[in-house]
C-alpha cells in the first residue's frame, strides 16, 4: 500500500469515527433534548459538519488533480485509475444522492408532523383545563376558609374544637389560627415531618387584611419535587373581632388542603408535554438544519470512500502492471538487477514472480555470456600477447584471400607497413605480388582440387621463399609455413632466416679454411725454398738478362708463397680460434696498451681517445680483446686514409640501471669516413666481405666470433647528420653519410673485489 492510499484511508477512518460520534450524540440527545438544547449547540454542530465536509471535498479535489496530472502525462495505469474512479464514484454517487432525496423529504415531513396544528391546540386546550380546575379549586377553598372564619368568630365553642370541626368539614390538612404577624397561634392536623408549621406569607397577610379572603396553590415550581412531595392549596382569612376586647390584635385562620395526586400528575404531565412542544417549535428550523446538514455530510463521505476505493483497488490492480512496465523499460535498457515481486497470491502476484524469475534467468544468462566473452576476450588478448611477442611474421587470410590479421613480426621482418593493408589482398603490398602468387600456388597445391596432387603427408607445408624488397640491400631469406583454418581461413608463418643462412654460410666457410690451411700450407715452404735453392745455384752461372729474369721470377715465387703463407695463417686463425680464457680486466688500460702501437697515427692528430675514468672491470680475454681492438682501430684508419682531415675517435662508456648500478662497459670507434655500404651492413660480419681491395675480409668475422666468445653484443651502424645531431630523420630524403660507428657492449662484468683484478689492468 503506497503512502498517498494510507494517509487517505487514516483520514476516512478518522473522518467516519468524528462523523459517527456527532450522529450518535444528535440522534442521543435529539430524543430526550435539554430545553434550548438545538439554539445553544446548533453554531457549533453546523461548522463541525461544514469542516467535515471541506476537509473531504479538498480530499477529493487533490485526489482528482493528481489523477488528472498523471492521466495527462501519460502515466501508465492512470487511465484505468481514471476508469476505475469513475466508476465508484458513479456507484458511490448516484445511490447516496437518491437516499439523500428521498431522507431530506422524510425529515422535513418527520420534522413537520411533529409540529401539528391540532395537537398544539390539543395541548393549549388541555394546558387551560387544568389552570381552570387548579384556579376553581383554590377559590373555592378561599371561599370555605372564609365563611368557616365567620363562624368560628362566634366563640360558641373552644378554638381547638372549632378548628378541628372546620377541619373535618373542609377535608383539610391543617387549619390554623395565625396571629397578625404571621405566627401560629393554634393548629389543628399538620405535616407530621416538620417541628414548626409553615407560615404564610406577608403577601396572603396583606390580602386577607383587606377582608377579602387569599389563596394560593403552593409545590408547582418544581415538577419533580412536586411530583414528589405534591403541591397544596393555602387559603388565608381574617377572623372578625366579635368580642370588642382590646389588645387580642389581628387573627385569620389558614386552611392548607393536598391537591389530588391524580390531578396534579395529569396537570404536570399537560404542562411538560406543552413545555416540549414549544421547544421543539423553537428549534425546529435549526434541527431541520441539523439533520440535512448532516444527511449532505454523510453524501459526501460516501463519495470519499467511494473514490478512495476507487483509487485503492485501481493501485492494487495497476500496481502490478506498473512493475511490469517499469521492469520491462528496465530490462529494455539493459538492467537485469532483482525486480520487486508482490506478496498477493492471485493471478497479479504471480505475474510479478514470474517477470522476476524470468529476469534472474536472463541475468544469469548474460552474466554466463559476459563471463564467456571475458573469457574469450582473455583468450584473445593472451593470444594477441603471444602474436605480438613472437618473432615470427603471423598473417591469416580469411576465404576471400584477404588479410585479416597482421602481427609486428610481420612488420618487422618484411619493413612494410602490413597493417594499413588489412582488408585487402596481400598482392596490394608494394614488392609482394610474386611473393603472394607463390603463396597461392603453394596453397593451392596443398588443397587443390586434384586429391592426386595434394600434399596429405602433413596438415602444414613449408617451404623458403628469397625476397628482395630493396635492391640496394641483401634479399631476405624466409622460411614459410601455411596451414589452413576452419571455413576457408588462411594461416600463414615465416621467419627471417638470414642471419641462419650467414652462419651457416660463415661455419661452411670454417670448414673451407680448415681444410684450405691443411692443403696449402704444406707445400708452401718447400716451393719457396725449390725456388731460393734455384735462384742460389744458378744465379752466378747466368748473366744479363737470364740473370734479371731469374732473380725476378725467384722474388716473385717467393713474394706469392708468403702471401698465400699470410692467406693460410688467416684461415687458420678464424677456423682454429681457441676458446676464451675469461679474467678480469681493465678495458681502457687494454685499449692504451693497443693504441700505444699507433703512436704516429695519434700524433698526427688522426686517432684520438675519449676514455671514461673509473669503470668496473670487465670479464675477458686480453689476447684476443687485444685482436679485437687491433683489427676495429685499424679498418677505421683504413677508412680514413684517403681523407685529409680522417679522424678516428675510440670511446670508452658505462652503462647504469635506473637504480645507479653498473649494467654494461661499451666501446665506441667512429670515423668520420664514407662509412658502410648498405649490402655490407647485413652481412658485415660473413668471411669474405668486405670493401677494401685488398684484404681477406675475416677480420670483422673474426671479431664477431671473439665477441660472441665473451658474450658481448657487436653493432655497426652509419652516421647521419639527422641521427647524429639528435632531432628525427627526413623520411622524405635519403640522408647523407657522415661516417661509421662500431660498437662492443660488455655486460660480463667481473666483481669489484675479485682477486687479481688489480694485476690484470696491466
Amino acid at each position: 500500500m503506497t503512502k498517498v492510499a494510507r494517509w487517505g484511508w487514516v483520514i476516512t477512518l478518522v473522518t467516519l469515527t468524528g462523523v459517527a460520534g456527532v450522529l450518535a450524540f444528535v440522534l442521543t440527545v435529539g430524543n430526550t433534548p435539554e430545553r434550548g438544547f438545538f439554539e445553544r449547540h446548533y453554531h457549533w454542530l453546523y461548522w463541525v459538519n461544514v469542516a467535515v465536509a471541506a476537509v473531504l471535498t479538498l480530499v477529493i479535489l487533490t485526489a482528482a488533480v493528481r489523477l488528472v496530472v498523471r492521466v495527462r502525462r501519460g502515466r501508465f495505469g492512470s487511465r484505468l485509475l481514471l476508469k476505475l474512479a469513475g466508476i465508484f464514484a458513479l456507484v458511490g454517487v448516484v445511490p447516496g444522492v437518491m437516499i439523500y432525496a428521498v431522507s431530506y423529504q422524510f425529515v422535513n415531513r418527520s420534522i413537520e408532523t411533529w409540529f401539528d396544528v391540532r395537537l398544539a391546540s390539543a395541548l393549549e386546550a388541555g394546558l387551560n383545563l387544568g389552570r381552570g380546575t387548579l384556579d376553581a379549586m383554590v377559590a373555592d377553598l378561599g371561599t370555605k376558609t372564609r365563611d368557616a372564619a365567620d363562624q368560628l368568630a362566634d366563640g360558641s365553642m373552644p378554638q381547638l374544637l372549632a378548628l378541628e370541626r372546620v377541619r373535618d368539614k373542609l377535608g383539610a390538612r391543617t387549619v390554623a389560627l395565625v396571629g397578625g404577624r404571621g405566627q401560629i397561634l393554634l393548629e389543628s392536623g399538620g405535616d407530621t415531618s416538620q417541628l414548626t408549621p409553615d407560615r404564610p406569607s406577608e403577601t396572603m397577610l396583606s390580602r386577607a387584611r383587606g377582608g377579602a379572603p387569599a389563596s394560593q396553590l403552593e409545590g408547582l415550581e418544581d415538577e419533580a419535587a412536586a411530583l414528589q412531595n405534591g403541591a397544596r392549596i393555602r387559603a388565608l382569612a381574617l377572623l372578625p373581632n366579635t368580642e370588642l376586647r382590646l389588645g387580642l390584635g389581628e387573627r385569620y385562620l389558614m386552611v392548607v388542603q393536598r391537591v389530588p395526586a391524580s390531578m396534579l400528575s395529569n396537570a404536570l404531565a399537560v404542562q411538560t408535554a406543552n413545555s416540549e412542544y414549544q421547544q421543539r417549535s423553537l428549534e425546529r428550523v435549526g434541527l431541520r438544519r441539523m439533520y440535512l446538514g448532516t444527511l449532505t455530510l454523510v453524501l459526501i463521505l460516501a463519495v470519499f470512500g467511494a473514490l478512495l476505493l476507487a483509487v485503492t483497488l485501481g493501485n492494487q490492480l495497476a500496481r502490478p502492471l506498473l512493475m511490469l512496465a517499469d521492469g520491462v523499460r528496465q530490462v529494455a535498457q539493459g538492467d537485469l538487477s532483482v525486480r520487486p515481486v508482490l506478496a498477493s497470491r492471485d493471478e497479479l502476484g504471480g505475474l510479478t514472480r514470474s517477470f522476476a524469475d524470468m529476469t534472474g534467468q536472463l541475468a544469469d544468462a548474460r552474466a554466463q555470456v559476459s563471463r564467456t566473452v571475458a573469457e574469450l576476450d582473455a583468450a584473445r588478448t593472451h593470444l594477441q600477447t603471444i602474436l605480438d611477442n613472437l618473432t615470427a611474421g603471423v598473417l591469416v587470410f580469411d576465404p576471400e584471400g584477404l588479410i585479416e590479421t597482421v602481427n609486428p613480426g610481420a612488420t618487422r621482418i618484411l619493413r612494410l607497413p602490413l597493417s594499413a593493408y588489412v582488408g585487402r589482398p596481400l598482392a596490394d603490398v608494394p614488392g609482394l605480388r610474386d611473393f603472394a602468387a607463390s603463396l597461392t600456388q603453394r596453397f593451392e597445391q596443398h588443397l587443390g582440387p586434384d586429391p592426386a596432387e595434394r600434399d596429405m603427408d602433413r596438415e602444414l607445408w613449408q617451404e623458403s621463399f628469397e625476397l628482395q624488397l630493396d635492391p640496394k640491400q641483401d634479399p631476405l631469406t624466409l622460411l614459410v609455413r601455411g596451414a589452413p583454418l576452419p571455413y576457408g581461413a588462411r594461416l600463414l608463418v615465416f621467419d627471417d632466416i638470414s642471419e641462419v643462412v650467414s652462419a651457416q654460410r660463415s661455419a661452411a666457410w670454417s670448414e673451407v679454411a680448415r681444410r684450405l690451411a691443411h692443403e696449402i700450407k704444406n707445400p708452401l715452404t718447400p716451393i719457396q725454398l725449390s725456388a731460393e735453392r734455384m735462384q742460389h745455384k744458378l744465379e752466378a752461372k747466368l748473366e744479363g738478362t737470364d740473370q734479371a729474369m731469374l732473380v725476378r721470377s725467384v722474388a716473385t715465387i717467393v713474394n706469392q708463397v708468403q702471401a698465400m703463407k699470410q692467406l693460410v695463417n688467416e684461415f687458420r686463425d678464424y677456423a682454429r680460434l681457441p676458446s676464451a680464457q675469461l679474467k678480469p680486466l681493465d678495458l681502457n688500460a687494454l685499449v692504451l696498451e693497443v693504441l700505444s702501437l699507433y703512436a704516429e697515427a695519434q700524433e698526427k692528430g688522426r686517432l684520438a681517445t675519449q676514455l671514461a675514468p673509473g669503470l668496473p672491470c670487465i670479464k675477458g680475454d686480453a689476447s684476443q680483446l687485444r685482436q679485437v681492438i687491433h683489427n676495429l682501430v685499424q679498418n677505421a684508419l683504413d677508412a680514413v686514409h684517403e681523407r685529409a682531415d680522417g679522424r678516428v675517435v675510440v670511446r670508452s662508456s658505462l652503462s647504469v640501471t635506473e637504480a645507479g648500478a653498473p649494467r654494461s662497459v661499451r666501446l665506441h670507434i667512429v670515423d668520420n669516413g664514407p662509412g658502410f655500404a648498405e649490402k655490407v651492413l647485413k652481412r658485415a660480419f660473413e668471411p669474405y666481405v668486405t670493401t677494401k681491395t685488398k684484404g681477406t675480409g675475416l677480420g670483422l668475422a673474426v671479431v664477431k666470433k671473439i665477441a660472441d666468445e665473451h658474450g658481448a653484443r657487436i653493432a655497426l651502424r652509419n652516421l647521419h647528420p639527422a641521427s647524429d645531431a639528435g632531432s628525427p630523420p627526413d623520411d622524405g630524403a635519403e640522408q647523407p653519410v657522415i661516417g661509421a660507428q662500431v660498437s662492443l657492449s660488455f655486460s660480463n662484468l667481473a666483481p669489484v673485489t675479485e682477486p687479481g683484478a688489480a694485476s690484470a689492468k696491466t
